[in-house]
């Protein structure tokens, strides 16, 4: 069946969002479900199954419960994927006074009608990124009731606060390691010319993100790579967060809750690994979470790319690091239908060369968080036990400056590496100034004076905190091992290459 409907540009969640309750959710003998934020109007059909069948059998259950489903037409861009997925849409049958349609009892429904049921059919889960930032601290930079805004031997923000019962709060307000302007006095990282360099290659990172702004550092970044004529990503009518800071709540003044975190992953990649090239593509929107359906599309675009170079295509392109910010927690990892979908286009990569480094999550949980999950765990159990000798996974947390584990981070057998994510120092786009001002501002002798401005990102450096930052600094490192360890060769010599890097950064071994 294919539908007349035009495909729907999945920015972000939106109205048809549901929480998944496992206390009160239409349940299936044998699986255990956990709480995920998921579109109760979608399923996603892999690519793996035949489609026809698949969608025969949806529809029969569709139809029992008098709601209708159909099958959206593909965009250009995903039709000629050897990944991904196909996306169905969920309604109520005209003429009928029923219950809303839910993906999640549909997909149950079909669970329950054997082991095969709903083999290649998910839910199209909401990811969200995981930086640290609350766009509405509830520690105001501005207090009204602070005279003395230089100098408060009493703080609001007291550093052991006797009735905060979230402490990974003590990361967001505005000096305390949230998003803030900075000072960067040092020099530029070292970049050197082609010429220099002698015919040595770029180790390359990419980054699937909110794209990546201006910045006197990151001029080579290449925002436009494409897979032969097809955008990768969000196309230029979705407003770029890292164009203009300000998209979301209209007139608030506020900086975007997102705004400048492709930009500042860009430039903790190149501090880490000044001569690598990045590739930046968009796809997290201004407010944060993305519909799972265009993340995965754009992963197997990004592994059609890769596989075209390996095939000696001129429109492939080599990527040696992919550096994703981003996750979700999936309902039912234990269950044999997991998410096949994904784990196709990570285990591409991974035999292709690419060594994917994936942020661990802020919840401060154990919870397996994917795709960051998808590592090797080492208690040896997992949903992903083996790789057949291609690149694993690598999952980051997020450390303190002093080197402990910052106490927001994920952690767990799951969690392989960790990196420094809390206070950071790195690049935003210069043209950022929110809607805060400085507390005191006034004019001596021809000059003006103030505090500082919290939001004004005009030097192009700030602070911000999160394993969202973990990862590009862990990516970075990586690339500068590879640099430091030879050019890149065939497929088997780069997956050497990278186990290597892997077996000194992580705890990982081959």
């Amino acid at each position: 069946m294919h539908s007349k409907r035009e495909p729907r540009l999945s920015v972000s969640y939106g109205s048809d969002a549901r929480i998944l309750d496992p206390t009160n959710a239409v349940a299936v003998d044998g699986v255990t479900a956990g709480t995920t934020i998921y579109s109760s109007t979608t399923l996603l059909i892999s690519k793996s199954v035949d489609f026809e069948d698949t969608f025969r059998r949806i529809k029969k259950v569709a139809r029992s419960l008098n709601w209708r489903v159909e099958a959206e037409p593909e965009p250009a861009h995903a039709a000629d994927l050897r990944f991904g997925a196909r996306r169905i849409g969920l309604g109520v049958v005209p003429g009928k006074a029923v219950a809303a349609p839910d993906a999640w009892t549909l997909l149950q429904f079909l669970r329950a009608e054997g082991a095969d049921g709903a083999q290649g059919v998910s839910l199209e889960h909401v990811l969200v990124p995981v930086p640290l930032n609350d766009p509405h601290p509830l520690n105001d930079p501005h207090p009204l009731n602070d005279p003395h805004p230089l100098n408060d031997p009493h703080p609001l923000n007291d550093p052991h606060p006797l009735n905060d019962p979230h402490p990974n709060s003590g990361y967001d307000p505005m000096g305390t390691g949230g998003r803030q302007p900075v000072a960067y006095v040092g020099s530029a990282p070292a970049r050197q010319s082609d010429d220099d360099l002698e015919g040595r290659a770029r180790p390359v990172v990419a980054i699937l993100d909110t794209g990546c702004g201006q910045h006197p550092w990151l001029d080579f970044v290449d925002r436009n790579v494409r897979l032969g004529n097809h955008r990768i990503g969000w196309p230029s009518s979705v407003p770029d967060s890292e164009i203009d800071g300000d998209q979301v709540g209209a007139l608030d003044g506020l900086i975007d809750p997102l705004a400048g975190h492709g930009t500042f992953i860009a430039g903790l990649v190149h501090q880490a690994c000044p001569n690598a090239d990045i590739y930046a593509w968009r796809i997290v929107p201004p407010e944060g979470p993305v519909a799972e359906y265009g993340w995965l599309t754009a992963l197997a675009q990004i592994a059609d790319l890769v596989h075209l170079y390996r095939q000696g295509d001129p429109r492939g392109r080599r990527i040696d690091v992919l550096s994703l910010s981003i996750g979700y927690y999936h309902e039912t990892p234990e269950d044999a239908l997991f998410d096949p979908m994904l784990h196709e286009i990570l285990a591409d990569l991974a035999a292709n060369g690419t060594l994917v480094v994936c942020s661990a999550g802020n919840d401060s949980t154990s919870r397996p968080n994917f795709p960051a999950a998808f590592a090797p765990w080492s208690e040896g159990e997992g949903p992903c036990s083996a790789w057949d000798k291609a690149l694993p996974i690598v999952s980051v947390g997020a450390l303190n400056p002093n080197g402990t584990d910052a106490i927001f981070s994920n952690a767990g057998p799951w969690v392989r590496a960790y990196e420094v994510g809390a206070g950071v120092v790195s690049t935003f786009p210069t043209s950022f100034d929110g809607g805060y001002q400085a507390t005191v501002a006034s004019e001596f002798s021809g000059r003006r004076r103030e505090t500082l401005d919290p939001d004004d990102f005009g030097g192009g450096f700030g602070t911000w905190s999160g394993t969202s930052f973990a990862a590009p600094l862990l990516a970075g490192r990586i690339a500068q091992h590879l640099f430091d360890n030879g050019d890149p060769g065939d497929v088997t010599q780069d997956i050497d290459r990278a186990w290597a890097a892997i077996e000194v950064l992580t705890t990982l071994k081959q």
